[in-house]
Order: structure tokens, then sequence, then C-alpha cells
């Protein structure tokens, strides 16, 4: 007979139930109980028996096509430093090797430390904890934990740690040779990562330095080659899972992607074959249109075929991963079909064995930094060939599968490149830059990474934090630079926070800080009666100073809902529950970072017309290079740093009030179809001129915003000197005798 019993369990960490014989509840057992005890099967890693359900999951486990190199892993790791495991997408290399891994330290009873896999996005990072502590048997949280940014959910005896490659990388500031760890294991280094590519490079030199340390990379098959010649002569480990699948190519490109993408689903859903489909769009704008789509033809649809059920798959939202119907029983009495739209981001996040579809557009949106103008441009580019192998392999954890691939054979060898791009290549590298003074690595063009940046983007980082005054005056960091290195923010936004300390207003740039870390709040209004009483009921919430002060309108009325029903009142105002959430989980760390490092903390005084000030103050302290001027008072936005023109984003507060500022401090642009300037907040030219490095606006390109800023200078040069002159010239020799009638030197 067995017996429920909960086990007690640590602070905000859900309890395990686990099923024990009566016998052992027994005080005057017989032995014919403790004969049964003996014969139970403890688990290693917590010292308590195995449930029923860790053999149940252990089959589908054997089951898996890595599951076979089991052994010639375990041998690789004993006598090598360093393993590289390849293998298709879905084959279960991201779940079985760190198990295998979390065995070798335990064998070892974690004399060099534990286990720590790195993944390139936060959902797949959260998602595999949860599926491998299941499989172990153990509880998340304790043996096997996850960390992503602003959120922790591990403990001192965590024996297995999923983290985000940024997570690990941030560590390594203050803990440099992550003696913490025996084994780590960077998964999805194909995904080119900037954190991944810097811990590649890094981990060669601890690797150096700890001889007792292994490191695991785990790839798709084509980068194997760079990667051994990276690291040497490394055992290499090769899995396959080899599934059918029917591939059907278009003989050409489709005049309208997205109506061929459309057309292909009611085909489909029309033959009545069972199986959910995943459609891989170039953007999230092309997820929108498409949603909004088949929403509204879907009512028309047959009923007898079945429900369609569209489930947009973003992923910059937390944990959303597609996975089974957890409900047969009820799949079964009506037939639901899933439309999975999603972007390539999203590859990694398909984890349903009931996928029978594929649609693969073969594009994709990627932005791509502009150093040059300090902004990003979204480009539409060909996916890689790599990306369309892993398309196809989401279908390799069925029996059968069909792939549609709105693109020709042609196009596919001749148009895409094996492998994407670095991200380390195309992205803004300030933070990176920063980081990498912060732990001493001197002499950036020198690096070993795996693919070196553009000399270019690393010269524009440099300036960048010479502009922040983050480095000194022999280009290293600067006690200013080592704080703002402290936050795991945008360093124009570390800037601003701590420009907030002395400016008063730190409680209010903490909320503006989260809310523009945090996914957009806003979700889209849609097309219906409902449209006008809902964007009446956000018009309350918008300031007349800009949104940056929205936001924070936002937050405090989100903070002032009733816990019971937050989520109605997000839903009544078409906010995400989710994003703020997100917030105030990133609000807080942020806070706890400032009481850390002991940075003075303001009351909150917003709503006064001096904290206005003194927000916009810090915001153009860290955000003076993004200006822009509205050149003909029609919303026509010219950038001061290059002649790019932009215009309000729809959801700014300034649109809806259809008033154009002159003068916009802004937090992003993207050169793109729309060129919009986001989340922006009015300034005047005097507060730029106050607060902006001089020799910044001196390396300004000429334009007639930055001759209206002269003038501006001109007209405050003699209020200045009228200031600063003093009653007598006779007080001025005795306080400095060197001092003089003329102007010896000008201050900046």
């Amino acid at each position: 007979m067995l017996q429920e019993r909960e086990l007690p369990c640590g602070p905000g960490l859900p309890c395990e139930k686990r099923y024990f014989p009566d016998s052992l509840d027994s005080s005057d057992a017989d032995d014919e109980g403790a004969l049964a005890c003996e014969d139970l099967e403890i688990n290693p890693f917590d010292g308590l028996p195995y449930s029923s359900r860790y053999y149940k999951l252990l089959k589908e486990r054997e089951g898996l096509a890595v599951w076979k190199d089991k052994y010639p892993f375990m041998e690789s790791l004993i006598q090598s430093q360093v393993v590289i495991v390849a293998g298709d997408a879905k084959c279960g290399k991201s779940s079985q090797v760190p198990q295998w891994c979390a065995e070798y330290c335990l064998s070892a009873h974690y004399q060099h430390g534990g286990v720590v896999c790195t993944q390139a996005h936060k959902q797949t990072a959260v998602q595999l904890a949860l599926r491998v502590a299941d499989e172990m048997d153990v509880i998340i949280g304790h043996e096997v934990g996850y960390a992503i940014p602003f959120e922790n959910c591990c403990t001192n005896e965590t024996i297995l740690r999923y983290c985000t490659d940024e997570v690990l990388q941030r560590e390594m500031m203050s803990i440099p040779f992550l003696g913490c760890y025996g084994v780590i294991i960077l998964d999805d280094v194909h995904e080119r990562s900037i954190s991944t590519d810097v811990l590649l490079g890094l981990l060669k030199d601890v690797l150096l330095a700890r001889p007792e340390l292994k490191l695991v990379i785990i790839t798709s098959p084509p980068l194997v080659s760079k990667l051994s010649s990276y690291y040497g002569n490394v055992p290499l480990l090769e899995v396959r899972n080899p599934h059918p699948v029917e591939v059907v190519h278009l003989r050409g490109a489709p005049e309208d992607p997205l109506m061929a993408v459309l057309q292909l689903v009611f085909e489909i859903h029309h033959t009545g074959e069972k199986g959910d489909i995943v459609v891989f769009l170039a953007c999230e704008q092309e997820i929108e249109k498409v949603y909004e789509i088949v929403c509204q033809e879907g009512s028309n649809l047959n009923p007898g075929l079945g429900e369609l059920i569209v489930v947009p798959l973003y992923p910059k939202e937390k944990c959303l991963v597609f996975k089974p119907n957890e409900d047969p029983d009820k799949r079964s009495q009506v037939y639901q079909r899933k439309v999975v739209l999603t972007t390539s981001a999203g590859e990694s996040l398909v984890q349903s064995s009931s996928v029978r579809f594929v649609i693969d557009l073969g594009l994709e949106r990627r932005k791509v930094y502009r150093p040059r103008i300090r902004a990003s441009s979204l480009v539409l580019q060909p996916i890689s060939q790599n990306q369309a192998d892993i398309r196809k392999q989401i279908l390799g954890t069925t029996s059968s599968g069909k792939l549609f691939r709105l693109y020709s054979e042609e196009f596919l060898c001749r148009d895409m490149k094996p492998l994407k791009a670095a991200e380390l290549q195309e992205a803004n590298l300030t933070s990176l830059v920063l980081f990498l003074k912060r732990i001493d690595i001197a002499g950036l063009g020198h690096c070993d990474f795996l693919s070196r940046p553009a000399p270019e983007s690393l010269m524009q980082a440099l300036e960048d934090l010479d502009y922040l005054a983050a480095l000194d005056n022999d280009g290293n960091l600067s006690e200013f630079g080592i704080i703002m290195s402290e936050f795991p923010l945008d360093p124009k936004l570390s800037k601003a926070i701590l420009a907030s300390c002395e400016f008063d207003c730190v409680d209010e740039l903490l909320t503006i800080a989260a809310m523009v870390t945090a996914p957009d709040c806003f979700l889209p209004v849609p097309r219906t009666g409902a449209q006008e009483a809902a964007w009446q009921r956000r018009t309350k919430l918008l300031h007349p100073e800009g949104d940056h002060l929205t936001l924070i309108n936002v937050y405090k009325a989100y903070q002032e809902a009733s816990e019971s029903c937050v989520e109605k009142w997000c839903s009544d105002h078409f906010l995400s529950h989710t994003a703020l959430r997100m917030a105030e989980s990133i609000r807080d760390e942020l806070l706890d970072i400032m009481r850390r490092i002991e940075l003075p903390y303001s009351e909150p005084a917003f709503g006064s017309e001096e904290n206005t000030r003194n927000i916009k103050k810090a915001l153009v302290a860290g955000y003076f290079m993004q200006i822009a001027r509205d050149v003909d008072g029609s919303g026509n936005y010219l950038m001061l740093t290059h002649k790019q023109v932009a215009q309000l984003h729809p959801i700014s507060c300034y649109y809806t009030m259809k008033h154009f500022p002159e003068w916009v401090v802004f937090h992003s642009f993207n050169i793109s179809e729309n060129n919009y300037i986001q989340i922006i907040s009015e300034i005047s030219p005097e507060l730029f001129m106050e607060l902006a490095p001089q020799y910044f606006f001196s390396n300004l390109p000429p334009s007639e915003s930055k001759d209206i800023l002269q003038q501006v200078i001109n007209h405050l040069a003699p209020i200045s000197t009228a200031k600063k002159e003093p009653k007598n010239k006779e007080k001025l020799c005795e306080e400095c005798p060197e001092a003089s009638a003329e102007a010896r030197c000008v201050i900046q």
C-alpha cells in the first residue's frame, strides 16, 4: 500500500509529493516491510526513492536518438577537456547531455563544482529546466534550476543550472574563472548570439587556467569544422535523427507570400488530415496580419473539419513554448488544429509531437546595426541553409510530416548562406565593450572571437562610452563606468539612472528603465466596436509631457489595480499583463542593485513640475545621442547625429494628441518602411546644451539643427558670463593672484 506524503520545501518553491510504502511510516515495521524498503531504488541526487513517473519518463528518454551515444560521450568527457556534440534538432541532446554531465560531477562528488548549460533564448532555458527536473525526479529550484535575466530559480545546492548565455557572461564579471562549475555546456552555438561567441573566446583562457574544467559544445553539424579548428583536435559526437519528411518546393517565389501562406493553411485544413501546422514568417508584423485574417476566416470554415486555433508565438514573451494539448480527452471530442505563427527566433520553441505540417517562407527580417548613424536597419533577407534544415527537423519528432517551402531548390542553394551571420558582426557592441573593459581585457581588436567584429563597430562603441563618461583618459573604465557595468542594461539607460541620483528622481527612472526593458506592454486594439472604449480608457493613462512619463502612469495604475482583478484591468486597457509583471520583476532587481552598490535613492515625487523637469534631465544625460527635431512642424523629425527622417510612432501620446514638439529625446529608432521613433519626450534645446558633452556637440555633422543649438550657446554665453563675473576685480585678484581681466580658459 502506497501513501502520499508531501516533502518539505524551501520558501517560494513548490512542495513535492512522493509515494512511500506504509512500512516506512510504521515504527514497528516487520522484516518483510524492511526488505521492501531495501528494494527501492534511491535517487542519488536527492537521496529519495524514485517515483513511478521517473521510470515512465526513462522509457521515453531511451527512445531518443541521442540515447545510444551516452557511453561514448561519457568516455570522451572523462578523457578530454572539450567535447563537441553535433546533432539534428529534436534529437534530445539539450535535455540528455546535461543530465549525463550531472552524473559525471556526481561521480567526482562535485569537488570541481556542478553543471551549467547555456541557452540562446530564455524560454528554452526555463522549459528545459522544468523538463529535466521532471526526468531526474527532483524538485525544480533545488537540484535543477534556471536563471534568466531578472529571474533566478536556483539555490546554493543546485546541481544542474540552465541559464541564458547572457547570464553566464555577466557572472564572469564577479567570478572570472567560474570556479563553481565543473562542466560548462554551451548549447545552441549555431545561433551565434553575442554572448555565446564571447563565452567561446573567454573560456579558452579559463580552460588553460583550470585543467579540471570540462567544456561541452552543442551545435548543429554545419558549424563543426569551424569549431574544431577553433579549439583544436577535440572529440566529436554526431547524432542523427532521420525521419521521413515530404518536402514540397515552389517553383518560384510567390507574388504575395502572405496570401500563399494563408491559402496553404486553409488547404491543409480542408484535406482533413490530422496534425498541427507551424508557419515561419519573416517578422512579428506578419504574424499579426496572418493572425487577424485566419481568426476572421476561421469562423466561416466547415465545423465538421474541427476547430482552427491560431497561436501567435512571440519569442519575446516569457516562457511561451508551444507544447502538445495537455487534455487529450477534450481534444478527441472536438478536433482542434493549432496553427502556430512564429519567426526564426521561435525555431527552438516548438516542442510538440503533434506537428505534422511546416510552412517555411524562407525569409527573415534581421536587425543590422549601422555604427556611422547609430541606428539599426531592419533588413529582409533569406534565412540560412542551416535554418532551413532545422525547420525540416521539427517534423523529425513525428512518424511522418510534410514541409512546404515557399521558395525553389535553386533559391536554397544559390541565395541562402550555409550559416546565419554572427550577431557580433551585426549588432551594437557598446554593451559588449563595456563588459570587456570591466573584465580588464585590453587590445579589443586582438580578442580571439570565432568571428571578428567590424573595427568600425568597436570604434563607435568606444566613442559612445567616452561620451557617456564611462572611460578615463587612458581608455580604461572610469569609476562611473564601473558602476554603469553593474546594471544589466544598455549603457545609455544605466547612465540615465546614475544621473537620476543627482537630479532626485531615482524612483521614476527605475520605473522607466523597467518598462522600456520589458516587452512592450501596449497590445494592438482590435478593429471592433470596443476600439473606441479601449482608446478612451487608454487615453486616461497618457501624460502630456511625453511617453516616458506615460509609462510611469501605466505602471502606477497597474500597481494600484486590485490584485484580484489586475488581469481584467489589463485586458480592459489592452495592456499585456505578462509584460507588466516582468517590468515589476525588473524594477525590483534594479532596486536591489542600487542598494547593493549603495547609490542614493530619492523618495517618489511624481507629478510635480520640478520632478518632471528632473526626469527629463536624467533622460537627456543618458540619451543625448538620441535627439531629433521637427523640421517642418508636421511631425517629420530629423536625427541630430545624421540625416535620417522619422515619424512619431502611432502609439505615442503626442501622436494621439496631434501635438508635434519641436525637440524630442527618443528611446529607439529603426530604419524601416515607417522609420518610427519610439518612446519620446519633449525637451528644450537649452536642456540639451546643458547636459550633452561639449565635444559631442562639436563632433556633430553640420546641419540646421546644429546652427540653432549654436545660437542657443551664443545666447547663453553672456548670461553665464554675467552670473560668473565677480563684483570687483580686486576681490578676484585676492582669491586668485593669477587671474586677470582676460578670459584664460573655457571649462567644457
